[in-house]
């Protein structure tokens, strides 16, 4: 199988577009390209400037050129906007662009990106010489047949990623009516609050909750504590995934048996105090947990959590090295529901959650199952028919 540079079959675009047509939904950064091979989200905010920015199309393939090692990366379904550190390559008539960029999805091109990048603590790629790397030439049919396979898997992936977001946006507006708003069902089916329901002041959240509601501290109703420490014999690789600073760091053997359903607070660095829910059995380390009594009781908690998150962030201690120990979340006021509400909310929110675990295994299959046949596809050890 023959190979042939990218300069052979694409070029950067050199197209501008006024940010008066630019809006957060098509402006791309490499603030807002994801990490590791994840795509894009949507823009916080549009740059200050007045004036033209390079423009993108439908097909173009997008990618983040401060450091490469992150590998952001985005193929184009839209027209819009980008960023001077957004490369935008152009592909010719000639050769499928889908195909190409699967080419470059490879973490091989991030190598070759970094081999030639300049710089040390922002290290940038050098656009003359990614344009070196090296694609494979296959015939057109051929091109289109195997991008086909590619994204019919990336677009089932989308879809669990679309689901799970609608789901999760779906619970979370229920939590805020029914536990924050306190318009949850009475009697007659009508909001509570906004019905004349009765409410008490509490002393503690000064302000009033539901009558026969509590107030605990939540160190007094849920199992908060400090991850455990790795070993050197459970450093093998395995099936249990590890959770280190509250962040996704590996897969090891455990003797041990995890639950699922875990909270996790990273307890240091610059991500100190960020919330994170894990829906596998994950081995914790440098982390605070929390596990309520039950799976709907550890939900509750992080949909409460999410709503103290800056706050959380703000009481990261230390300069050098920001903290967030457990019993810092053990002081947060939690309050508690009816449990005839409670089981309410739960025949509700559980198959949803369960719904979403679901998807998440299933996301994670596909991406390994992409990611395993894409240098086969492309080293023509295996054929599309």
């Amino acid at each position: 199988m023959s190979k042939i540079p990218l300069s052979k079959i694409a070029k950067y675009s050199n197209k501008r577009i006024h940010i008066q047509n630019v809006t957060v939904d098509n402006f791309v950064t490499t603030d807002n390209l994801l990490q590791n091979k994840l795509g894009l989200t949507r823009a916080i905010s549009l740059p200050p400037q007045d004036g033209n920015m390079p423009a993108y199309v439908k097909g173009n393939i997008l990618i983040g050129n401060i450091r490469p090692y992150l590998k952001k990366i985005w193929f184009a379904d839209k027209d819009g906007g980008c960023s001077a550190d957004v490369l935008v390559i152009d592909v010719n008539d000639d050769f499928d662009s889908k195909f190409v960029y699967y080419a470059l999805f490879r973490d091989d091109f991030f190598i070759h990106m970094m081999n030639g990048s300049k710089g040390t603590k922002m290290p940038r790629g050098d656009k003359t010489q990614i344009m070196n790397f090296s694609i494979p030439n296959f015939k057109f049919d051929i091109q289109q047949k195997i991008a086909k396979v590619l994204s019919t898997l990336d677009a089932k992936i989308e879809l669990n990623n679309r689901i799970n977001k609608e789901l999760e946006a779906m619970a979370k507006t229920l939590y805020d009516y029914w536990f924050v708003q306190f318009d949850f069902p009475n009697v007659d089916g009508k909001p509570y609050k906004s019905s004349g329901g009765k409410m008490v002041y509490n002393e503690e959240l000064k302000r009033e909750i539901p009558e026969g509601w509590e107030v605990k501290k939540l160190g007094k109703y849920a199992e908060i504590k400090r991850g455990d420490l790795i070993t050197e014999k459970e450093t093998l690789e395995g099936n249990v995934k590890v959770v280190a600073a509250g962040i996704n760091y590996s897969y090891l053997h455990s003797k041990y048996n995890r639950e699922k359903n875990t909270i996790t607070i990273s307890g240091s660095g610059a991500n100190a105090g960020h919330i994170n829910f894990w829906r596998e059995p994950i081995f914790a380390s440098d982390c605070t947990t929390i596990r309520g009594q039950n799976d709907i009781d550890t939900i509750m908690i992080l949909h409460h959590l999410y709503l103290l998150q800056d706050y959380i962030y703000s009481q990261a201690k230390g300069s050098a090295q920001p903290h967030v120990y457990p019993e810092d979340i053990k002081q947060l006021y939690y309050v508690i529901a009816s449990e005839k509400l409670i089981d309410k909310y739960q025949k509700i929110i559980l198959p949803t959650n369960e719904k979403i675990a679901i998807n998440q295994h299933e996301i994670q299959h596909l991406t390994q199952l992409r990611d395993f046949l894409l240098p086969m596809l492309m080293n023509g050890q295996v054929s599309v028919k």
